[in-house]
């Protein structure tokens, strides 16, 4: 018996996806933008941890105030990088808020807990009961009409293992989707809703007093790099809930497939922390995970984001 696609879903039936969003084949894994030229670092040694995402940064005390050349090199990194690690750092919040602070305005989240300031998120998972907010493929706050810019993590306390944390390159990820989604995500826009990624914690006490500040807003599917030019794959499992103007099953449909794509390990770096490092990631093109396998031991982290711009 042979079935014959139909309707609005017969665009990607025709392009043969699997079900689970995974397709076989050599990726292309291009780490910069086309006609971005490299230039070598004058200030600091780059080590890569990954083909396309992830550099640990050598020689950079971030505990003193950055000049505006190393600055404008470590930016350059950051976009060429996605995600810098700094080793051994060890910085009180006041430094972990000054460092992020050369990238623009703190934002605040009243939807998880502070830590010594209003805009310093403290994770501290003292035990198995405590939930575990990041072990799901996510980009921050993209339910904010202004998606953070990046933001800057630190462990303050590691497990004796486990509890590392992954990103993904979505540039990679939009790069080599196949083009018959290409053009039907091109040009679409989808809805982002802090709801779904919280609902899990806390119960509508706690959910519908924010509603009000935080109503669902739309983004582009893909959206463009405002630096760099990339196009860059734009929706997320956490907060991503449909896509404008389709129905839901097909929007549901479409949904599956891109968010499998932060899950090719061809697109990530993985980073094994200690106490006192540094990641400093760009919110703006890349997914994290952090992995939720340190059982009863305690792993206590505290990240300063900073506020973006509107996605185009």
């Amino acid at each position: 018996m042979t079935v014959t696609a139909a309707g609005p879903t017969a665009g990607l039936r025709a392009a043969r996806i699997p079900g689970d969003g995974m397709y076989e084949g050599r990726r292309v894994l291009r780490r910069l933008a086309e006609g971005w030229v490299e230039r070598p670092y004058a200030h600091f040694g780059v080590v890569p941890l990954a083909r396309t995402i992830g550099a640990e940064i050598r020689g950079v005390d971030l505990s003193r105030p950055l000049g505006a050349a190393l600055r404008e090199e470590l930016n350059r990194a950051l976009l060429e990088w996605k995600v810098l690690f700094f080793r051994a750092q060890h910085l009180s919040s006041d430094q972990q808020r000054a460092f992020a602070g050369h990238w623009g305005e703190l934002e605040t989240n009243p939807l998880l807990a502070a830590g010594s300031h209003e805009d310093v998120v403290r994770f501290d998972k003292a035990d198995a009961a405590t939930p575990t907010y990041e072990n799901v493929w996510h980009t921050d706050v993209t339910f904010r009409e202004r998606p953070a810019l990046g933001a800057v993590l630190q462990l303050r306390e590691v497990p004796p293992f486990g509890g590392d944390t992954l990103w993904a390159d979505m540039a990679a990820a939009y790069d080599n989707l196949p083009q018959e989604v290409k053009d039907r995500v091109d040009g679409a826009r989808a809805v982002h809703d802090f709801v779904p990624g919280f609902a899990r914690f806390y119960g509508p006490e706690r959910l519908i007093p924010h509603q009000e500040a935080f109503p669902p807003v739309e983004h582009p599917v893909v959206r463009t790099h405002p630096e760099t030019g990339r196009r860059m794959l734009f929706v997320n499992a956490s907060f991503t809930t449909r896509i404008t103007g389709l129905d839901r099953d097909e929007s549901d449909r479409l949904l599956r497939f891109l968010f499998q794509q932060a899950h090719v390990p061809e697109y990530q770096v993985r980073f094994s922390w200690r106490p006192g490092d540094v990641a400093f990631w760009d919110n703006r093109a890349t997914q994290h995970y952090a992995v939720g396998d340190y059982g009863s031991d305690r792993r206590v982290a505290e990240r300063v984001a900073i506020e973006g711009d509107r996605p185009f």
